[in-house]
């Protein structure tokens, strides 16, 4: 059983996400394999033979802590003790497929909130996110442990955003029926044929009662960026997710902006932008300094450490760049801001974002599955951890009008099971707020022209 573990662990984290050769190949008869293993270790426990698991154990050291990548087989053994109670004693019949797919799942269930097990479906369901043509509502969600979802942040244009969908909403029942770990397996409770509806019950943090949604599913096909002139020589660009081709979007909308002269300045707005593809971040943040670090990643798996540093250039030729965020700004958005932020590149106004400093690797298996885990932190150029703490804003933006009473945090820092960040529990920390309407275009554009030689210090 160590062995088949062993390679099946080593083919995930050697595996790289576009595999060129298939994964080996394992004994699909796991429950035998582990049987004979324990029957060895029991054999072997009766003749006064120290054990691997012993052994394994020893290495490892008493709290269980170290290097040793070998699978104790006491635990493999208390394993197959739970899984023949319940082959032979649970009240329905359990398939053999079905009870090791729960397992596999279990493994990643409770390691922070964004690793995951993805069926082929939904393999192809979140490749098909980053290329913006899905069917669905458009809405970025992380899934709670009970099952429920907290939306991230609805996508711009899309039934969700029309519907009224905001960052930090919790779902908590689809189509009437209340959302449980189940409700995840195959693509999701929100995808389906484009011209479906979908019913949500949703708890909101300024509403008493929950919110009852219906919405009409569409083929998504998202536009990530967008843009237009707010005054003479001061541009406005919108990018709403970073999808495959997000970065050529954006050179080609300066361009456009531009084609009437030289800007004196851009407003670039990424509230609520839930994340996307790290790359697209990274190119647009190329486009926007002439050199330095753009963001560094790190994990335990030497290919997990990884750099992005600046080329020259600079499609602005040094105007002065002001960057929106809000409480639903994370991941890759989360990068862009940050390396802007720390190379003095641009302003960032707005409120905290959301916190998402994680990396995710999409690891194919041989059957067609995929495992969604969480390998490395993203640090910004000067070695700042996003994790769990977010970007905090230059000047910070007040909402329109501010609820009562909270539900909840909207923050990466608030989700069971999160990982530790670094300055998480530092003065300050907790969530931002969404900051919807066209109130910080215009603070952006006032510090756009404070930012102009020869005017005021800006606040």
């Amino acid at each position: 059983m160590r062995r088949l573990l062993s390679i099946a662990i080593a083919c995930l984290l050697l595996a790289p996400l576009h595999a060129a050769e298939p994964p080996l190949e394992v004994d699909e008869e796991v429950p035998a394999a582990a049987d004979a293993a324990v029957e060895a270790d029991e054999a072997a426990s009766d003749a006064g033979v120290e054990t691997d698991a012993a052994a394994s154990d020893a290495a490892a050291g008493e709290d269980g802590a170290g290097t040793d990548s070998r699978v104790p087989l006491r635990e493999t053994h208390r394993y197959v003790a739970v899984y023949n109670a319940i082959k032979e004693a649970y009240v329905d019949t359990v398939d053999d497929a079905e009870l090791m797919h729960s397992a596999i799942r279990g493994l990643l269930l409770d390691l922070d909130p964004h690793s995951a097990y993805l069926s082929g479906e939904d393999a192809r369901a979140f490749d098909e996110s980053t290329t913006g043509a899905y069917a669905g509502i458009g809405v970025e969600v992380v899934r709670l442990p009970d099952g429920s979802m907290r939306v991230v942040a609805p996508i711009d244009d899309t039934p969700a955003a029309r519907a009224g969908l905001r960052s930090g909403d919790i779902i908590t029942a689809v189509d009437g029926e209340p959302l449980t770990p189940a409700s995840h397996d195959g693509i999701g409770p929100l995808r389906g044929p484009a011209g479906t509806s979908v019913s949500m019950t949703v708890m909101r943090e300024d509403e008493a009662a929950p919110l009852e949604m219906t919405v009409k599913r569409e083929e998504i096909r998202i536009t990530s960026v967008r843009g237009r002139m707010l005054e003479p020589g001061y541009a406005y660009v919108r990018v709403s997710a970073f999808q495959v081709e997000t970065a050529t979007d954006f050179q080609r909308q300066l361009a456009e902006l531009s084609s009437a002269g030289p800007l004196r300045g851009l407003a670039l707005d990424l509230r609520s932008n839930p994340g996307g593809l790290l790359t697209s971040a990274v190119q647009i943040a190329d486009e926007l300094l002439e050199q330095g670090r753009i963001v560094s990643t790190r994990g335990r798996h030497p290919i997990s450490e990884t750099e992005f540093s600046a080329t020259p250039g600079d499609l602005l030729d040094g105007a002065p760049v002001v960057v929106i965020v809000d409480a639903g700004s994370a991941s890759a958005s989360e990068v862009l801001a940050g390396a802007l932020g720390d190379h003095g590149r641009a302003r960032i106004i707005g409120s905290r974002t959301f916190g998402k400093g994680s990396v995710q690797t999409v690891l194919p298996l041989d059957n067609g599955d995929s495992v969604k885990l969480t390998t490395a932190r993203y640090y910004t150029p000067s070695g700042r951890s996003i994790q769990a703490r977010g970007i905090d804003p230059e000047v910070v933006l007040e909402p329109d009008s501010r609820p009562p009473a909270l539900v909840g945090d909207r923050s990466e820092a608030a989700l069971p099971g999160h990982l530790h960040g670094d300055e998480e529990e530092l003065p300050g920390a907790g969530a931002g707020d969404v900051l919807p309407g066209d109130g910080p275009i215009d603070a952006a554009l006032a510090e756009l022209k404070a930012m102009q030689p020869g005017a005021a210090t800006p606040r």
